[in-house]
């Protein structure tokens, strides 16, 4: 079993009949707090990084957010929407698409035009998908509040 299988068995476990109380009642909308708590202790942990040289702190705060992504995907699963192996390739393959220049023997005079084909390729996979745009604005304000709420809660412990 490869370590990122393990992490999605401990996850499962957690969730299952058997498992942890709180973890088999969550849900994506319930994990939104953790998942901007985690991403903004990430954001610290590089902090760490820059001004101390210690890497420990960045380590455990990305096994953290790995653990949202698990999480989140082991519930969709469970939903019938996809599985984690499906983020990854999804991921994977985006990766490929807006990197021919590394890929796929594609060579660009500049920085700035390898960034042009990139905006270009965005573009066109986002191409029928726009109005996904507009929910981002609401998950900003969301993500404002729910750190908001997090630093309150910081401030109270």
């Amino acid at each position: 079993m490869t370590k990122i299988e393990n992490l999605k068995n401990v996850v499962e476990t957690l969730r299952s009949e058997n498992g942890c109380p709180w973890d088999k009642v969550q849900t994506h909308e319930s994990l939104k707090p953790a998942c901007i708590e985690e991403a903004a202790e990430v954001i610290s942990g590089i902090n760490i990084l820059k001004e101390t040289g210690n890497s420990e702190n960045l380590k455990e705060e990305l096994g953290d957010l790995l653990l949202q992504v698990m999480f989140h995907a082991v519930i969709a699963e469970e939903e019938g929407l996809f599985t984690f192996d499906d983020v990854v390739e999804g991921i994977s393959e985006k990766m490929i698409r807006r990197h021919p220049h590394v890929f796929s023997g594609v060579n660009y005079a500049s920085v700035e035009e390898q960034h042009v084909a990139w905006e270009k390729i965005k573009a066109q996979e986002k191409k029928g998908k726009e109005w996904q745009a507009e929910y981002l604005p609401e998950a900003f304000n969301e993500a404002e509040a729910l750190i908001e709420r997090a630093r309150e809660r910081k401030r109270k412990a």
